[in-house]
């Protein structure tokens, strides 16, 4: 059985089982295991270089790290009995080796340093992960947009009917959204990506490492420079929640529009089968659960980042143990975003949208009332206050036709609109839904050639997003195999 091989100095009374369970990270260490078993990796090859550790104790060491690199991490080294993940390696590395070369490997190190390392490594391939979703939406969305650039559709604020637009220009909203998601992660990431292994405890070591070369081992872009503030500063983590309570948003709204979208009431979707549930009473039933739980998914992504800023706010310098409970509120919040936004892409990719039924909804609730208003400005020359007055009146009177406006206009301001030259024949131009959407050309607009204009820009941004991301990738990748190309260079 292996043993803890950090109590036995300081501390004498062995803990009771209660206690072992109360203090230990295993759960939530199973996240970073393989990312502590290349930390270390990196970190002995530093050793070595150095001269701290010497060839034979290296070779010795790196053998069993490769070996749990390529086989798994055994189940005894999670046992609870450890307080976390960084000393069940180790003391699987004595029970290996002995004292004498496996408890080599910590000279110069603190878990402290050695935990903020791997956390960053982790968050960072689950950031790149998260990334790359989002940009699998948001081609989705593109992809629909540019099939859609003159499917009219009610638009609304306060859910009531506001005025038409089309599926393309409310889809290319969203994409919108998720480009700025898209921004803030990747924000993110250039936080997460820096190296605080060599800070020790926090004030640093006396042994010569050479901090750069294991962050260069490490794929990490530079260093957090400071010692205390690379143990104790988790300030990156509460980023990455941010950047996934904002996300988890986004694909919230979204979800709920298809929920409203695909029910009887609108019927302007059908969601694909396999994204819906049944009832088990209610034969006729095809419920949208799949994006319901997706939509709940965002308050579980807010609360973690809420309660990792409440563990956070008022710890002093430097490392408090406190921040271990932060941690698994990173992954959790890194899952809720990130398991969800997939499905959500195909979701949206494999549904059926109804564009007659979206047409006969889009000039309901005179939500063309607007382009008349805007008529009587530009045509007739009236203030726009007067000309809303007057079309609002012919709305509350339930007929907008132009004996209706006419009398809205002498009674509210003594104008004659028929002697400034409105007919109807003007006022059923101005109320058609088409020649409505047609007109709203100003950039952002939701007419079809504006909204093609705004594709070709939205493709080109994705594009370099996306090769933004994979080059990324590739950069974490090669690193990667340079360094376990040089651990493996160690062994016989």
């Amino acid at each position: 059985m292996l043993k803890d091989q950090i109590r036995r100095g300081r501390l004498g009374a062995e803990r009771g089982c209660g206690v072992s369970r109360f203090l230990s990270s295993m759960e939530a260490d199973r996240w970073i295991a393989e990312a502590d078993v290349l930390v270390d990796m990196a970190h002995l090859l530093m050793l070595r270089r150095q001269g701290i550790v010497g060839e034979e104790h290296a070779r010795a060491i790196m053998e069993v790290l490769v070996g749990l690199h390529d086989d798994g991490l055994p189940e005894e080294i999670f046992d609870d009995r450890f307080e976390d993940v960084h000393a069940g390696i180790e003391a699987y590395l004595i029970d290996r080796l002995g004292e004498e070369t496996g408890g080599r490997i910590h000279a110069g190190r603190s878990r402290n340093d050695e935990v903020a390392a791997c956390i960053r490594i982790r968050a960072r391939e689950e950031v790149l992960r998260l990334m790359g979703s989002v940009n699998r939406l948001r081609e989705v969305l593109v992809t629909l947009s540019a099939g859609h650039t003159a499917t009219v559709m009610p638009g609304f604020t306060h859910l009531q009917h506001a005025q038409p637009t089309t599926l393309a220009h409310h889809l290319l909203a969203y994409e919108g959204a998720l480009a700025r998601d898209y921004a803030r992660l990747i924000m993110a990431f250039a936080r997460v990506n820096e190296s605080p292994l060599g800070a020790a405890a926090f004030a640093s070591t006396g042994f010569p490492l050479d901090r750069d070369y294991t962050a260069e081992l490490l794929g990490f872009d530079r260093l957090v420079e400071n010692s205390m503030d690379a143990v104790s500063s988790r300030d990156f983590l509460l980023e990455v929640l941010s950047a996934c309570a904002i996300l988890s948003a986004t694909a919230s709204r979204l979800a709920s529009d298809l929920i409203l979208w695909s029910s009887s009431l609108a019927g302007f979707v059908t969601l694909s089968d396999e994204y819906c549930s049944t009832s088990s009473i209610m034969p006729q039933k095809k419920n949208p659960d799949t994006l319901e739980i997706l939509r709940a998914k965002s308050g579980t992504a807010a609360g973690s980042l809420t309660a990792a800023l409440a563990i956070m706010r008022g710890l002093p310098m430097s490392y408090n143990r406190d921040l271990q409970e932060a941690t698994p509120h990173l992954w959790q919040g890194l899952s809720a975003a990130g398991d969800g936004i997939p499905l959500l892409a195909e979701a949206l990719a494999t549904a059926t949208f109804h564009p007659e039924r979206m047409a006969e909804e889009a000039g309901k609730g005179f939500s063309t009332a607007t382009g008349l208003a805007d008529l009587l400005v530009q045509d007739l020359g009236l203030p726009f206050r007067t000309a809303h007055t007057i079309v609002g009146k012919a709305v509350r009177a339930g007929k907008i036709d132009l004996p209706t406006l006419e009398k809205a206009g002498k009674e509210s301001f003594g104008i004659s609109l028929s002697g400034l030259g409105l007919s109807q024949e003007k006022v059923q131009a101005a109320l058609d839904v088409r020649s409505m959407v047609d007109a709203r050309t100003v950039t952002g607009g939701p007419a079809p050639a504006t909204v093609k204009k705004a594709l070709r820009g939205r493709k080109e941004e994705l594009k370099r997003d996306r090769a933004e991301t994979v080059s990324l990738e590739a950069g974490l990748a090669e690193a990667r195999v340079r360094l376990l190309s040089e651990a493996r260079g160690l062994l016989p």
